[in-house]
């Protein structure tokens, strides 16, 4: 259908990892080439508890998948990964492009492969789960509105299309279901998870009816759908031997990044952060469909940690009283009081007052009642993720914008002369998104690329 549409959401969230670097300016990236066709309180928690390839078929045996996730003989899920490619591989001009556009970009390889360091073992396992080629593995995720009719849960607290665990259920019954509608064609297939199931369909009886050949590269299709399933595959390809092309994968050992941890009951974040090791930061990617400081009142009661800080969250969580697993305090606004006066009163942001309030605006009565997030405000800021990697070169580093008040997507991406898409990409947002102060975006201007692989979900 026409309205089941997916668009690039790398685990996807990886929005929090903005990367530090120099702000120089970066490499002009293929652009994409249409060739002619080729608050209610929930009640006390109850303790928290320690929670081949085959390329004829396009499928990895049913039995394969407990071989692929033997860290004994796959040390790396890169190895892991290329035991099970299955597709049918697509050749071309255009795959071409993209493998050489990838390949003389290091600093971008390295940036999108530190990045999926977090939840690459956990996309692998799934993928296999099902018999799936693991190429997969490399598609960006999914966003509304297919995350609706797939049944993701999305309110004011929570957007499972960000939830790195929802989020890739719902993609791979998505792919599934068009694999199946496309007779078996993964090329078919994933320019319908692209462009909608609906469009393809059009232009496959289109060129029926004109005795044309109806496969992927023989239709008439919008220039990013042209371009989706090339530069796929020459990330696969890329994947599937890097010394060929020169890059350096980040090293992602083949065992689980995180553990699950039932919390039980709405719980604050940055309280959390306070009474373990852990920091906001690490909380917040590792957890982006919550949207708020504190988890969804509603549910899901359950946070994604780090494995080694698993039993420490456990014990902070069971000795945590359930009048402290939210904070805030209340601030009655007296006449002439302005947002930026209250936030800095509490050292509180001024998003973080709007957000915790549902605010729209600014704008003050005398009276009002809000509530104040002060777990929030002793907390550092959001710091970004240093990519280490010997093949990225100063020449190579995109711009870094820090946000400052009234910034958003759409301005940043006109100061820039770049797509708000593109750059809501780059930084694993969605165009929506709210800005957080001093929050650094990269920017490859102009343009920039446009696949990559599965961070967390965008938030």
């Amino acid at each position: 259908m026409d309205s089941t549409r997916s668009k690039k959401s790398l685990l996807t969230a990886l929005c929090l990892l903005a990367l530090a670097g120099c702000a120089t300016s970066s490499p002009q990236p293929p652009a994409d080439t249409a060739l002619e066709p080729t608050s209610a309180r929930a009640p006390a928690p109850a303790p928290v508890l320690p929670a081949a390839p085959n390329a004829d078929d396009s499928v990895i045996p049913a039995d394969s998948a407990v071989h692929l996730q033997n860290p004994e003989l796959y040390p790396d899920v890169w190895s892991r990964m290329r035991a099970g490619f299955a597709m049918k591989p697509l050749s071309g001009n255009l795959v071409e492009v993209h493998e050489r556009w990838f390949a003389s970009n290091p600093q971008y390889m390295a940036r999108m492969t530190e990045r999926a360091r977090i939840y690459l073992h956990h996309i692998l396992n799934e993928v296999e789960k099902r018999g799936l080629p693991t190429e997969l593995a490399l598609l960006p995720q999914f966003i509304a509105p297919t995350g609706r009719l797939y049944g993701l849960k999305m309110n004011w607290w929570y957007d499972g299309r960000r939830d790195v665990e929802a989020s890739t259920q719902a993609a791979l019954d998505y792919l599934e279901k068009l694999y199946n509608e496309f007779d078996g064609d993964w090329h078919l297939a994933l320019a319908a998870y692209n462009a909608g199931e609906g469009k393809i369909n059009r232009m496959i009886q289109y060129n029926r009816s004109r005795g044309r050949p109806t496969d992927y590269q023989s239709l008439k299709l919008r220039r990013e759908t042209i371009n989706y399933v090339p530069k796929l595959q020459a990330m696969a390809n890329i994947v599937a031997n890097p010394e060929k092309y020169g890059v350096v994968l980040a090293d992602i050992p083949n065992k689980p990044y995180f553990a699950k941890v039932q919390v039980g009951s709405q719980v604050d974040l940055g309280v959390l952060a306070k009474l373990t090791s852990l920091s906001l930061d690490e909380l917040q990617v590792m957890n982006p469909g919550f949207t708020r400081w504190a988890t969804d009142p509603d549910g899901p009661h359950t946070l994604l940690v780090p494995v080694d800080k698993h039993d420490e969250v456990v014990e902070a969580l069971n000795n945590l009283p359930d009048n402290e697993r939210v904070q805030y305090r209340a601030h009655q606004v007296r006449r002439g009081e302005t947002l930026s006066e209250i936030s800095r009163r509490y050292g509180v942001s001024v998003a973080a007052i709007r957000s915790t309030n549902r605010m729209t605006s600014n704008l003050l009565r005398t009276n009002q009642n809000l509530l104040i997030p002060v777990s929030t405000r002793t907390l550092p800021p959001v710091t970004p993720v240093k990519v280490t990697a010997t093949s990225v070169t100063a020449e190579k580093q995109p711009l870094v914008h820090i946000v400052r008040s009234g910034d958003t997507l759409s301005s940043i991406a006109r100061r820039y002369g770049v797509l708000v898409k593109h750059l809501a990409e780059w930084n694993l947002l969605h165009t929506e998104d709210i800005l957080r102060l001093g929050q650094r975006l990269k920017i490859w201007a102009p343009g920039g690329p446009s696949v990559g692989l599965p961070g967390a979900p965008r938030g």
